[in-house]
């Protein structure tokens, strides 16, 4: 049989096809940014080195950012022009840029510093200013599912969101500082934590499933609170946290049964950290590692990058403002 050498370079090209659908192509290594807790104080003296934090970013051109949420501190207003001013601030990121709420938005401006507003709806003005569906912010906005559109019975939970890149999942959870809203005390802000808690348990346990079925190389989460805020002598989630259902019953035995690396970024605590303090069974659990974001006066991002090819993924760096450097 004669096989000219268009006919080979044909069948080689085709094998290579089959070789690479079956054995898949190595991912690249590929960056993207985290930040919150920023920008604090008041626009006349702290927005100018938040801007000029944004503009580092631009300059490290990323693939996305995610901002874990508290855009405002919680000793400020949380007016409709507040609100206005953030998603402008927003728009000066050259990339997409992805944001889940933190407490200082919503469940804290029912103080009389912040403008003695209704909490739940605060809420639903960050929902309707800050989301539009199926895409993030940013000038390049990312392709994103909500859960509002993929489970009619949560349809209100527009701010969680999840998106892959190079075969790793990325999704943000809206669970927020000041103890998740779990205040007995306040039976609407009891309602309203109970129904998010069971959107956000079945977010989490829908992104595990997404990621098994797709085989992502690794997993990373993003949402505003320190967890471990409500943390006992005894138990890291005790009955009165309100992170004992989403993270401690579910997110930890997820992580442990997945089989995969898996970030989880956060703020709440304005300290930068990078570890594994997570137990499950009293036992370390070395496949989730906590990046926690600087924020508050330490007005920083941190660069990550993943690399799926090594054991460890997750590499970080931290960026400067542009002036300071």
């Amino acid at each position: 049989m004669n096989l000219t050498a268009n006919t080979l370079r044909n069948c080689f090209f085709s094998i290579s096809l089959l070789w690479g659908a079956a054995c898949g192509v190595a991912a690249q290594p590929f960056s993207f940014v985290a930040l919150g807790d920023l920008p604090y104080g008041q626009a006349a003296q702290d927005h100018l080195p938040y801007k000029s934090l944004i503009a580092a970013i631009n300059r490290d051109r990323p693939a996305f950012s995610i901002h874990i949420g508290d855009f405002k501190s919680g000793s400020t207003p949380c007016s409709d022009a507040e609100f206005r001013v953030q998603l402008g601030l927003f728009a000066l990121f050259d990339s997409a840029l992805v944001y889940t709420p933190g407490d200082n938005e919503w469940t804290d401006c029912h103080r009389a510093n912040n403008g003695g507003h209704d909490p739940l709806e605060r809420l639903q003005a960050l929902r309707a200013t800050f989301y539009k569906p199926g895409f993030s912010l940013g000038k390049q906005p990312l392709p994103v599912l909500n859960q509002s559109a993929s489970t009619p019975a949560f349809g209100k939970f527009i701010e969680n969101q999840r998106w892959t890149h190079q075969n790793v999942v990325f999704a943000t959870l809206h669970i927020v500082g000041s103890n998740n809203n779990f205040e007995a005390r306040d039976p609407r802000a009891g309602a309203e934590f109970f129904e998010r808690e069971k959107a956000n348990i079945v977010w989490i346990r829908e992104t595990f499933a997404a990621a098994r079925q797709s085989q992502a190389k690794a997993l990373v989460l993003a949402m505003q609170a320190d967890v471990f805020e409500s943390k006992s002598l005894w138990e890291d989630f005790p009955a009165h946290s309100g992170f004992r259902g989403a993270v401690g019953e579910t997110l930890l035995p997820l992580v442990a049964e997945s089989g995969i690396p898996v970030l989880l970024i956060h703020g709440d605590s304005h300290v930068f950290r990078f570890d594994q303090p997570f137990v499950l069974n009293k036992k370390p659990l070395r496949q989730l590692t906590r990046l926690e974001v600087p924020g508050a006066s330490d007005v920083r991002a941190v660069h990550v990058t993943v690399d799926t090819q090594q054991a460890n993924p997750f590499a970080i760096r931290l960026i400067e403002p542009a002036a300071a450097r």
